[in-house]
Parts: C-alpha cells; sequence; structure tokens
C-alpha cells in the first residue's frame, strides 16, 4: 500500500524502494535517458572519440575517463577531450569529423543494455504504461542504437540531438513528450543516471529517478536531489508497484 510522506532524501528514498513504499501519485509516461541508463555504450564512445583523437595527433584517454566527458551530447564530450589549449570551435569540428564515420561502424561492437532492462521494458509496456526516449546523443545514432537494442518496445518517442532543440537540461524535450503522451507533470518520471538527467527532470517538474549502475556515481547524483536513487533495473519496478 503506498504511504504518503515529505520529500525524502536520495538514501531514504532507495530505503524506502527496497521496503515496498511506492510513488505516491500514479505514472503514464516514464522517459529514459539511453546512455549509462538503458544501454553500457563507454567502451564504444571511448574508443571512437580515442580514435579521432589520434587521427587528429591528440593524445587519447582511459574509458574510464569519459565517463566524465559524456552527459552533454558530442561536441561537449570532444571538447572534454581534447587538451585545455585545444578546445576550439574548429578543432570540435574536427574531432566530430572524424568520430561519426568510426562510431556509426563501430557503435555496437561493445555496447549492451544492462543487466534487467530489455526485462523492465517488456514489464512496463505489458503494465500499460508509455514509454519514450530522451538522449543528448546526436538523434540518428540513438535511433539506430534503440531500433537495434529494443525492437520489440514501442516508444512512444525517441528522441536524441536534434537541430534546433536545446539538449537537456533543457525541458524542452520532456515537454514535448508529455504532449505526445497527454501525460500531466505528475504522471510522468524521468529516469537518468547523471546530473543533467537529474536537472532535466526538475526543470521539468517531473518526478526525477537516479541510477547508480550508469556512468556517474551516487555520490554525484545525491547532490541534485533527486527523487528516487535506485540500484537495479527491478527498483523502478517497486517504485511503480508493478
Amino acid at each position: 500500500m503506498a504511504k504518503a510522506s515529505k520529500k525524502k532524501s536520495p538514501t531514504e528514498a532507495l530505503f524506502f524502494i527496497q521496503n515496498g513504499y511506492l510513488c505516491t501519485t500514479m505514472k503514464k509516461l516514464i522517459i529514459f535517458d539511453l546512455d549509462g541508463t538503458l544501454l553500457n555504450t563507454i567502451d564504444d564512445l571511448a574508443m571512437a572519440t580515442n580514435h579521432a583523437l589520434a587521427e587528429n595527433g591528440y593524445p587519447t584517454h582511459a574509458v574510464e575517463a569519459y565517463n566524465l566527458f559524456v552527459g552533454n551530447g558530442i561536441n561537449k564530450l570532444f571538447e572534454r577531450a581534447l587538451p585545455e589549449e585545444a578546445r576550439t570551435p574548429e578543432n570540435v569540428l574536427r574531432i566530430r569529423a572524424s568520430f561519426i564515420p568510426f562510431y556509426d561502424a563501430h557503435k555496437r561492437d561493445l555496447t549492451r543494455p544492462y543487466d534487467g532492462i530489455p526485462a523492465l521494458l517488456k514489464l512496463l509496456h505489458d503494465n500499460g504504461l508509455q514509454l519514450a526516449i530522451a538522449s543528448n546523443k546526436y538523434q540518428l545514432a540513438t535511433e539506430k542504437l534503440v531500433n537495434y537494442y529494443f525492437a520489440d518496445t514501442p516508444f512512444i518517442a525517441v528522441f536524441g540531438q536534434r537541430d534546433n532543440v536545446p539538449i537537456k537540461p533543457d525541458p524542452t524535450v520532456v515537454e514535448e513528450i508529455r504532449k505526445l503522451a497527454n501525460a500531466e507533470q505528475a504522471e510522468t518520471l524521468f529516469v537518468g543516471d547523471s546530473g543533467v538527467d537529474m536537472l532535466t527532470a526538475q526543470h521539468a517538474g517531473v518526478t526525477a529517478v537516479g541510477v547508480t549502475w550508469g556512468f556517474r556515481s551516487a555520490e554525484e547524483l545525491r547532490t541534485y536531489n533527486p527523487d528516487y536513487l535506485v540500484a537495479k533495473p527491478d527498483d523502478i519496478r517497486l517504485l511503480l508497484g508493478l
């Protein structure tokens, strides 16, 4: 049985999820981030960026460094990966030109859904929830990865970084998806692994769920005060009372 309470800290929220406390408002729309939330893409992103850096004469990075480079779109990824003195718009475009064809050819080499994600998506859909994706990955790669790994999931929207649409944490993409789903703010859950995602949810006025299996740490997520913090996909089922 759901119990109403004052807003909990993320640590308390995780405790309450594990002990059967539910969202106090019924949800009809779940919006997911992609990289670090549904798919572990970090190895392929690192490989492609390192290829582009080396091709243009710049030093490369360990895969682990890319956990902090990603999250704000690929141009920001390239800016962060470049040496500080080389972070010019022109160099970002050079890296992008090398990255895109390589990543397109290798984006599925090591990328995989996180354990439990396919089952969670099926369960949510089977229970009548509308599902969508809001990513800062460029649109073409977002569509291709989703169509490959989640072909059986009927998302109502799959949105990546698109021309003339501001990227997260701007709330525009969430508002656009809510209109498609005819869902109110209180009926919408936004699930992501980064501070960018938590800010997106807050700016959009929807419930923020931070996941700790992705690219950023639980400690970092806590600084953004998500409504809930979950450690495994099945916690989202528990949170929704399914």
